[in-house]
């Protein structure tokens, strides 16, 4: 896959910040949540975003995972 970077975009004058598909108004978090849903990717772009390709898809998949990889966790001492 190309770097989903190129895919994958945040401007504070959109959404309020929320990253989002390029040349789309399309949020990762509503992509995530068809996904999370058992949605297939084919019906997401038939039936929700059909200006979405399966490779935008993917991208808000790794977006979503970087962050998680990036994330510092805390833990307190029982």
């Amino acid at each position: 896959m190309k770097d989903y970077r190129t895919r994958i975009t945040v401007n504070p004058g959109v959404h309020f910040g929320k990253p989002y598909v390029a040349g789309t108004r399309i949020t990762v978090d509503n992509v995530l949540e068809l996904v999370q849903e058992g949605i297939s990717f084919e019906e997401i772009i038939q039936n929700y975003y059909p200006d979405l390709e399966i490779e935008d898809i993917r991208a808000c998949i790794q977006y979503a995972l970087d962050l998680i990889r990036k994330e510092e966790i805390h833990a307190k001492a029982s």
